[in-house]
């Protein structure tokens, strides 16, 4: 199985003012992030809210999404669900529409007890389609699963055929960085913290999914540049460019906050679907203009908003 490296962006979900799927806004969304440098898309994971979305919905996304992409990049569906059975006509459903990949997260309302059952549900759901590589998403602080995946690896190398690799969303660099030399380098590892990139590459990561690369992919793709060119110093100042912009968007509700950033860049994907709270008019120029203030706009080479 051929692997994809870069910046994939953790799309975005566009909704209506009644809180529909926008799904025209998708074309011209995935133009955005073509142009702005992004390697991939990782569709209705956390940032796209697809445990917010219902089935069919999801299923629409990913079909948009993967249209959209047309095979120019690689599209990457999150197909995770607490009812496995759903897990697995969404991951049918994406082989279906041309999926690159699928990957999914732990259930985590009945969440595995044991290392092994984690490995035996993944199982199960990765069988659904063999055709596709298939990464598991471990991202503890919303799933409540925390196994060391190096573990994870050992167990499901020889029982999940069609494994790539992980889609890693943790902090832990040294169970990252285990993961990538287990068996000579035999997993994708896909870093999955925005904040700490310039550390994952430091620790042999070649691929990397995140919110931020929605709005910031000329940041990340110099901080690689500069990296791969040696200079550290310059790779530095790039991490705490992104740093700065990602503690800023903090400030108000993260998610909602993105979308407004986003929506200033020319792409509106409407506002978030409850339990995440409403963005105020307010609180979102406030942002924009704190942004400006900081130089993001520069740093992206994008048109400030007046």
């Amino acid at each position: 199985m051929s692997r994809n490296d870069g910046l994939f962006a953790a799309t975005y979900t566009p909704f209506t003012s009644d809180d529909q799927l926008n799904l025209p806004v998708i074309s011209p969304f995935t133009e955005h992030l073509i142009a702005t440098g992004v390697n991939g898309l990782f569709v209705c994971g956390s940032t796209g809210e697809g445990m917010s979305l219902t089935v069919e919905e999801r299923c629409q996304t990913a079909a948009a999404f993967i249209a959209a992409a047309a095979e120019r990049i690689p599209t990457i569906v999150h197909v995770g669900h607490n009812c496995l059975s759903d897990a697995a006509a969404l991951s049918r459903h994406a082989a279906e529409q041309g999926a690159t990949a699928v990957a999914a997260c732990s259930p985590s309302y009945h969440r595995p007890a044991t290392l092994a059952d984690l490995v035996e549900a993944m199982a199960d759901l990765a069988s659904e389609t063999p055709q596709l590589p298939f990464y598991y998403y471990h991202i503890p602080s919303m799933t409540g699963v925390d196994f060391r995946m190096i573990d994870f690896l050992k167990q499901a190398a020889n029982r999940i055929p069609n494994l790539q690799g992980l889609k890693y969303t943790a902090p832990t660099l040294d169970d990252f960085q285990q993961c990538l030399a287990f068996d000579n380098g035999r997993f994708h590892m896909m870093w999955g913290v925005d904040e700490m990139l310039m550390s994952a590459w430091a620790a042999g990561a070649t691929a990397a999914v995140g919110s931020t690369y929605n709005i910031a992919a000329p940041i990340y793709r110099q901080l690689i540049d500069d990296f791969k060119a040696g200079n550290l110093i310059r790779a530095r100042e790039r991490q705490n460019q992104a740093i700065a912009m990602v503690r800023t968007v903090q400030q108000v509700a993260f998610h909602p906050g993105m979308k407004a950033v986003l929506r200033s860049l020319g792409v509106d994907c409407g506002a978030c679907r409850p339990p995440q709270p409403q963005l105020s008019t307010e609180d979102g120029t406030a942002l924009l203009a704190e942004l400006k203030d900081l130089g993001f706009y520069q740093w992206v080479n994008q048109e400030a908003p007046s």
